[in-house]
């Protein structure tokens, strides 16, 4: 009863003694460079002069029907928006 101390298995004692060691392969440092290049572009890019989009007017006229539209797009405070 109570507490006994834990066994050490021997084998066990063994295996924590050794040092494991992961090689990866190596990596081409041009090739680091050029995917870094290409993701900073991606990341960063941003468009000149974005133009405004307006949907098509068959999903103007679902989204007035179901209520999803509460904006009158032909409102004249929001002209310079849709530009």
């Amino acid at each position: 009863m109570g507490n006994q101390p834990a066994k050490q298995d021997k084998d066990r004692d063994k295996e924590s003694d050794l040092i494991r060691v992961r090689i990866r392969p190596e990596i081409d440092q041009d090739l680091v460079k050029w995917l870094s290049r290409d993701v900073k572009q991606l990341c960063t890019f941003v468009p000149k002069k974005p133009h405004a989009i307006q949907p098509p007017d068959h999903e103007i006229e679902y989204m007035r029907l179901h209520g999803l539209l509460d904006l009158d797009l032909d409102d004249p405070d929001l002209t310079h928006l849709l530009k």
